[in-house]
C-alpha cells in the first residue's frame, strides 16, 4: 500500500488544464514534478524567473532589513542571508496582516460562490493533515491570474523533498514502521480527496469553481500541502468572541525563507502597532549577526519523524529525536529473559499493579499504548514507571512513591537498585529488540550513503539516525547499570 500510493503521487504530474477556454484566461495551470525530478542542491522556484520577493514585501507595505538577500547559503539552500553586520535586536522583517495567507475560519456562515465551496471541501479535511486546508488556499491562488499573492507564490519550490514524493524504494530505504505508516497514510489521504474533490466539484458551476474548472489530482494536492507544512507558522490570527485570537496556520511571505536551527539567531514575535490595530508579524534578531550569515529561526522541539514528513529535511544528533515502540506484554517478558531478569510478569500484572498502569494510560479501552526511547528523557516516564513498578514483588513499597517519582529517570532506584538495574537491562534488551528490526547495520548504511543524494540519501540518512538513537540509549542506560552495581557492591562490603 504504501508504495503503490506513494509511487501514484509521485508519477501524477499531468498537466492540470481547464476544461474550457473562458477560464485559461484566469486561472494557471497546475503542473506538479517529482522530488525525484530535481537534481539541483535547491529545487527551483515555480516560475525560472519570479518577482522580486524582497521588492513586493516592501511596496505592500512591510519592512525588510537593507542588509538582508535572499541567497543560498552554507549547507542551508536557499534562505535568507546577511549582507552586513546586523546587531541583535535589530527588526529583520515586518509583515503587516493582509500579507499572510491564510484560510478562512470553518466555523464562519457560508458566503456564496468560490469561497463557499473552497470552505465544504476544507471541512473533508481531518484536522491533522490541517496543512491541506491552507492547501486549498494555496492552489486556488495559485490557480488565479492576477493573484495578490502570486509574487509570493511563484517563489515558492517547483518540488518538496517529502516522503510522499519519494519512488517506492525510497520509501522502503526508510525502514522505520511508524514512518512508514504515516507516509502510507497521508498517500491514501491525497488519493481519496482527489476522488472526492472530483465528485464536490463534477457539479458545480464554472463561476464557482475555486480553480477555474482545472480538475486537481493527488500530485496537485500533495504539492500544495507540502508547500505549507514546509511553510507554514502557527500564529495568533483573528480575534475571536471571547476576546482571544484564534491559532491559525498563515504562510508568511519573505519569513519562511529563514532557515531552521536549534541554536537560531532570530525569532518570530507578533505586536499590535499602538497607531494600527492590524497584527504585525516580526523577526527580530537575537544575536549578532554576521555578514554572509544564514537567518535561522527555531522551527520546535521536533523529532526526524516529523522534520521529513512536513519539512523534508532530517537533523543529525537531532536531541529531540526518539524510536516509538507499542507497548507489550509479551514483548516485555521476551526482552526481560533476554536481560536475564527473573520470573518477569509484564503479560499477567495483578491487580494492584494493573490499576497503576490504568493510570499511566498503558491499560484499559482508550489506553494509549505508543511509548518512546530517546530524546530528552531517554525512556519515556510512562514506560519506566511501568517497568519498575511490574518487576516490583511489594506493593506497599511501590505505593510509597507517586507517579511522577516513579516517572523520573533522575529519581535514583526509588525501589531499590535490584529493581532498578531489572528495569533498565530491561529497556536495553527491547532496545537490542528494536535495531533488529532494521535490516542494515550502520556501517552498511555509511558505505552507502557515499553514493546516495536525493530521496536514498535522505532516507539512509533518517535510519541512520534512528539507529544512532537506540545505540546512544543502550550507551547511557548501560553506564547507569554500572554504576548501580558499583554501588551495591559497595554497600554489600560497606
Amino acid at each position: 500500500m504504501v508504495n503503490l500510493g506513494a509511487s501514484k503521487v509521485l508519477t501524477a504530474t499531468r498537466d492540470l488544464i481547464s476544461s474550457s477556454t473562458t477560464s485559461l484566461t484566469h486561472f494557471r495551470p497546475l503542473t506538479c514534478a517529482s522530488a525525484s525530478a530535481s537534481t539541483a542542491c535547491h529545487p527551483a522556484r515555480l516560475v525560472p524567473h519570479p518577482p522580486d520577493l524582497v521588492k513586493w514585501v516592501r511596496q505592500e507595505g512591510g519592512f525588510v532589513h537593507h542588509g538582508l538577500k535572499i541567497a543560498a547559503g552554507d549547507s542551508y539552500g536557499l534562505g535568507l542571508v546577511a549582507s552586513e553586520e546586523i546587531p541583535k535586536g535589530s527588526d529583520l522583517i515586518a509583515l503587516p496582516s493582509h500579507l499572510p495567507l491564510r484560510f478562512r475560519s470553518l466555523d464562519s456562515e457560508d458566503g456564496d460562490g468560490i469561497e463557499s465551496v473552497l470552505i465544504q471541501l476544507a471541512r473533508q479535511v481531518p484536522e491533522e493533515l490541517w496543512a491541506m486546508r491552507l492547501g486549498l488556499k494555496l492552489l486556488q491562488e495559485r490557480a488565479k491570474v492576477g493573484s495578490f499573492w502570486w509574487p509570493y507564490i511563484s517563489n515558492l519550490p517547483e518540488t518538496y523533498s517529502v516522503p510522499i514524493f519519494f519512488p517506492g524504494d525510497d520509501i522502503k530505504n526508510l525502514q522505520y514502521a511508524p514512518l512508514l505508516y504515516q507516509v502510507n497514510k497521508r498517500c491514501r489521504f491525497l488519493l481519496d480527496f482527489e476522488r472526492a474533490m472530483k465528485d464536490a466539484l463534477e457539479n458545480v458551476r464554472p463561476e464557482d469553481h475555486p480553480f477555474g474548472g482545472q480538475n486537481i489530482d493527488a500530485s496537485s494536492l500533495g504539492w500544495a500541502m507540502s508547500a505549507v507544512s514546509s511553510r507554514a507558522f502557527r500564529l495568533h490570527g483573528e480575534q475571536i468572541p471571547d476576546g482571544t485570537h484564534a491559532d491559525i496556520p498563515m504562510m508568511l511571505p519573505l519569513i519562511d525563507m529563514c532557515n531552521h536551527s536549534f541554536n537560531p539567531n532570530a525569532q518570530i514575535v507578533q505586536e499590535k502597532n499602538i497607531r494600527n490595530s492590524n497584527m504585525l508579524v516580526k523577526v527580530v534578531a537575537e544575536a549578532h549577526i554576521k555578514r554572509d550569515d544564514t537567518i535561522l529561526l527555531d522551527y520546535g522541539c521536533l523529532n526526524n519523524d516529523l522534520f521529513l514528513l512536513d519539512y523534508g529535511f532530517v537533523i543529525l544528533s537531532n536531541p529531540y529525536d526518539c524510536i516509538e515502540l507499542r507497548y507489550d506484554g509479551a514483548l516485555l517478558d521476551a526482552a526481560s529473559m533476554a536481560a536475564g531478569v527473573s520470573s518477569p510478569n509484564f503479560s499477567s500484572p495483578t491487580q494492584w499493579q494493573q490499576q497503576i498502569l490504568a493510570q499511566l494510560n498503558l491499560q484499559g479501552e482508550d489506553a494509549l499504548l505508543k511509548v518512546s526511547l530517546g530524546g530528552t528523557e531517554l525512556v519515556e516516564g510512562r514506560l519506566l514507571a511501568a517497568l519498575r513498578v511490574l518487576l516490583a514483588n511489594d506493593m506497599e513499597t511501590v505505593q510509597k512513591h507517586d507517579l511522577s517519582t516513579l516517572k523520573s529517570l533522575t529519581a535514583e532506584a526509588p525501589l531499590g537498585i535490584s529493581n532498578e538495574v531489572a528495569a533498565l537491562r530491561t529497556v536495553i534488551a527491547l532496545c537490542v529488540i528494536a535495531l533488529g528490526h532494521f535490516p542494515t547495520k550502520i556501517m552498511e548504511d555509511e558505505s552507502l550513503l557515499k553514493g546516495a543524494s536525493g530521496p536514498t540519501e535522505l532516507a539512509i540518512q533518517f535510519r541512520v539516525q534512528k539507529k544512532s538513537v537506540i545505540i546512544d540509549v543502550m550507551r547511557d542506560l548501560t553506564r547507569r547499570v554500572k554504576i548501580l552495581l558499583s554501588k551495591e557492591t559497595a554497600i554489600a562490603q560497606g
